[in-house]
């Protein structure tokens, strides 16, 4: 057994080296991963290699951390017998580095069975190789065998055990968890968003504006992220992240993956979405939970497997996607939301804006709780891996983009009313690229209490009051501040001047 224990907690030390651990493969080719996996493969008509997890999405009912849950001895000797048995059965070990921003770049070391080298595969198309003899910043171990499912991690320590679950978002977002967990203490604040880098004519001169989508899976944060806005050269829009990010106190953001993305697959049209559907079905990418026939052809309409299909791909198979990964700044922020009651976009005070984060308002996910998919539900930054209180994030988020002096928006991707007038791709692209030009023109408007624009080149505006679609739309505005203002005061370290800004 290893020496950690209650009194002495787990920690990056107690794992073996694995460079001297006879159980263990260290730092094998992406051909040897795939090749471990051979016997749960199904090869695609594409070259690439499709595997069906038994878990399907995160397991946070299961999660607990170290800051916010009260550990017991129970919890530390999950920790222990994972540690313990890297070296009682045959592991792979495999390290890349997460983030190239001089102060937020950290090594990851990730350990995990042999047989399911599959894992590891995915996760290595995510983050970039290290430099050999680099001792890491944050190690996981997976465990997909186990019989009880259990996710534990100590923040401080650096330290994550997966077991029980064989879904690769688990490891993917046990390091990114971390990430943003100390980027909060160096003064930021981790985001779990997009970024991009529009190259705009503004006055008959380029300049670079600066964007960040926050929003849950399947709300259109990637969909956005990774749009060029139909601009034409000179004018670009390039996608820098598409998952996690962090925003620092001098108005940089720092990028997380440098080397991929874990995409969602349903639906994945390659007309409505050619460049993505482009890099999903390159050889290189690797498929988890989409439906390949025996013959290898690929159905991304089908749900066989629930509708969290899932795609790990680079970024070099991306034409939108930059060489850098951090944004010099940030110019504007937009919450992504499905409320049904809220226009295609508003504009928000800095106060206003940390209420927004705070609601975090959007719909239940196959990537969150298959069970609740397309329920309304409210997460905090809409990111679902924080760590600390919640009401300190808010307070943070507010002092950030204030101070940084941060245009931050609500933009809707769903419909308004009872799906009687949608919003689509189309509207919110017109809106971001005019948001980014500073042409749109706004106004406050007294139906909902926002400002909203008034005038958008190439876009009707006025054909999307969201009061001519509900009915009883005031009455219901009106419940609806009430019960927003009521969730805030759930948070007590929530700055009131944040509680009295709700819309």
């Amino acid at each position: 057994m290893s020496n950690c224990g209650q009194e002495s907690h787990p920690s990056r030390e107690d794992f073996p080296d694995p460079t001297a651990t006879e159980t263990v493969t260290y730092d094998p080719s992406l051909a040897d991963l795939r090749r471990f996996s051979e016997h749960l493969e199904r090869t695609t008509e594409f070259g690439s290699p499709s595997y069906v997890s038994e878990q399907r999405s995160r397991a946070a009912d299961r999660t607990k951390n170290a800051v916010d849950d009260a550990f017991d001895g129970g919890d530390y000797a999950l920790i222990e017998s994972a540690i313990d048995e890297i070296g009682e059965r045959e592991m792979v070990c495999l390290d890349r580095r997460m983030g190239r921003h001089p102060e937020h770049s950290y090594v990851c070391r990730y350990y995990v069975p042999k047989e399911y080298g599959r894992i590891a595969r995915s996760w290595a198309n995510l983050f970039e190789p290290v430099e050999s003899d680099a001792d890491p910043d944050f190690v996981t171990v997976q465990l997909p065998d186990r019989d009880e499912t259990a996710i534990r991690v100590l923040p401080d320590e650096g330290v994550t055990v997966v077991l029980g679950s064989d879904y690769t978002g688990e490891v993917k977002k046990s390091f990114l968890r971390l990430f943003m967990y100390h980027a909060k203490a160096a003064g930021g604040l981790g985001l779990h968003a997009g970024s991009k880098r529009v190259r705009i004519e503004r006055d008959g001169d380029l300049t670079d504006v600066g964007q960040v989508f926050m929003g849950l899976s399947a709300t259109g944060k990637s969909t956005l992220t990774a749009h060029g806005l139909w601009l034409d050269d000179p004018e670009s829009a390039t996608m820098l992240q598409d998952d996690v990010c962090a925003l620092l106190a001098d108005g940089t953001v720092a990028g997380s993956e440098g080397e991929g993305l874990y995409v969602k697959t349903i639906g994945l049209d390659a007309d409505e979405q050619p460049e993505m559907y482009d890099a999903v079905t390159d050889e290189a990418a690797v498929l988890e939970n989409v439906d390949v026939a025996e013959d290898g052809t690929v159905d991304f309409d089908s749900d066989r497997y629930g509708k969290n299909g899932r795609a790990s791909i680079r970024r070099a198979d991306l034409d939108s996607a930059g060489d850098d990964i951090d944004l010099d700044r940030a110019d504007q922020l937009f919450f992504i939301t499905r409320n049904p009651l809220m226009p295609p976009v508003a504009r928000l005070g800095p106060d206003e804006a940390a209420a927004a984060f705070m609601l975090g308002e959007s719909i239940e996910t196959s990537a969150g709780d298959p069970s609740k998919a397309g329920e309304s539900i409210r997460v905090v930054g809409t990111n679902p891996f924080i760590v600390g209180p919640e009401g300190e994030e808010g307070n943070r988020f507010r002092d950030l983009v204030r101070d940084l002096d941060v245009e931050c928006f609500v933009l809707n991707t769903g419909h308004l009313g009872p799906g009687a007038k949608d919003i689509g791709v189309t509207e919110s692209v017109t809106l971001l690229r005019e948001i980014a030009r500073g042409d749109v023109e706004w106004a406050d408007d007294d139906a909902t209490g926002l400002t909203i624009p008034s005038d958008v080149a190439g876009m009707d505006v006025d054909s999307f009051a969201v009061e001519d679609y509900v009915e009883e739309y005031d009455e219901k505005r009106r419940a609806l501040r009430e019960e927003r203002r009521r969730y805030l005061e759930s948070f007590e370290t929530l700055d009131a001047e944040i509680r009295d800004a709700v819309y």
